[in-house]
């Protein structure tokens, strides 16, 4: 069973910077993503990155103000996000695919395994 706690979610004013942890309880060598979900809305993917961390990939919405990263010997992975805009605002999740996927999937079917959540809000 992999275990995920997320931290570091707040609230910020648009323009200010967040950074998540994910802590892996058990084997980190996974694939890792981070998903999101706005009240009303579908999950949907934010970032994920390879377990070597030499593969990442970006939604569109967050390329070039989020960066995705990875501390094996830790069992974390970061998500440092600048720039936020209102529109971030939702609840943050990590998720491990054990399929290793590379590149990491768009798709919430391929991460078997979910943290609770952190919630993100920034405020306009």
């Amino acid at each position: 069973q992999v275990q995920l706690v997320e931290s570091g979610g707040g609230l910020v004013q648009a323009g200010g910077s967040l950074r998540l942890s994910c802590a892996v309880r058990t084997f980190i060598m996974y694939t890792m993503g981070w998903f999101r979900q706005a009240p009303g809305k579908e999950r949907e993917f934010v970032v994920g990155i390879s377990w070597s961390g030499g593969s990442t990939r970006y939604a569109d919405s967050v390329k070039g103000r989020f960066t995705i990263s990875r501390d094996n010997a830790k069992n974390t992975v970061y998500l440092q996000m600048n720039s936020l805009k209102p529109e971030d605002t939702a609840v943050y999740y990590c998720a491990a695919d054990v399929a290793r996927r590379v590149p990491p999937s768009l798709a919430r079917a391929e991460y078997a395994y979910w943290g609770q959540g952190t919630q993100v809000t920034v405020s306009s």
